[in-house]
């Protein structure tokens, strides 16, 4: 139960609020990440936090399940496991502890950790100002959780054409439901992704741009501002970010073609 409360009254009355738990990734059976999300489509988390990090390659996944030593329900259904068709001799390394701003490695480190494994994308294409709205308008339209809770981030695959919105995830958080997204496209053969562009109901940070880089996308619509460090990773990789999409306008900051 919760309390609204106000100038004039107070009212009890149950609320909805959004789960949050632990997830363990495992690869081949190495702890990678550990992450916390809400529960649902766990698979696609696992598949999508993989590829972006770049511990996938072209390495094909076999299988995906709960668990690692036990049941699922052992461990309630919050480990998964992705085991690969040719398991890397050296364990990938893991990331189990908390990232921040200050983890001590500098922008320019980041962005060539990430030109080592990717090469700049093609046939980049700017949003027309109409597309982004109906981008922002379908999403939202598709976010029930959000709808209910006020307490989760989004994330869609989209045609930079038509501005046909295709997979929507949800999640408590922001880098979580890009992962859900990717991993789904990922299963089902969809990647990379030429042609379309994701979009984020939150700020457009490097995490983000490093996702849609290592998926594919040619564009990157985001609700909020971007970061500095973004920006300068989008140039790099030649993919169009758009943010502030508020209405019929957003700005971007990557070149447009033939500018």
């Amino acid at each position: 139960m919760a309390t609204r409360r106000d100038r004039e009254d107070s009212k009890r009355f149950p609320d909805d609020v959004i789960v949050e738990e632990p997830l363990e990734i495992r690869l081949d059976g190495h702890a990678v990440a550990t992450t916390m999300r809400t529960p649902g489509n766990d698979f696609e988390l696992a598949v999508g936090f993989c590829l972006a990090e770049g511990l996938l390659s072209d390495n094909a996944v076999e299988s995906i399940r709960y668990c690692a030593t036990g049941t699922a329900m052992d461990t309630n259904f919050n480990v998964v496991t992705v085991e690969t068709e040719r398991p890397a001799a050296n364990p990938p390394i893991a990331r189990l502890g908390l990232t921040t701003a200050a983890c001590g490695i500098c922008g320019a480190e980041s962005i060539d950790a990430l030109c080592a494994r990717l090469v700049p994308l093609a046939g980049a294409v700017v949003p027309t100002p109409e597309v982004a709205r109906a981008v922002d308008e379908a999403v939202r339209a598709q976010q029930a959780l959000f709808a209910k809770t006020g307490a989760v981030h989004g994330a869609a695959s989209f045609e930079l054409a038509t501005g046909e919105v295709g997979v929507v995830r949800e999640d408590i958080g922001r880098h979580n439901a890009v992962d859900k997204v990717v991993g789904r496209l990922y299963l089902d053969h969809g990647l990379p992704a030429e042609g379309r562009g994701l979009f984020v109901s939150g700020r457009a940070s490097f995490e983000m741009v490093q996702k849609a880089w290592a998926a594919g996308f040619t564009a990157l619509l985001a609700v909020g501002g971007p970061s500095s460090l973004a920006v300068e990773t989008a140039l790099v990789a030649n993919l169009v970010l758009a943010a502030f999409v508020r209405g019929d306008s957003c700005t971007v900051y990557s070149p447009e073609q033939g500018a």
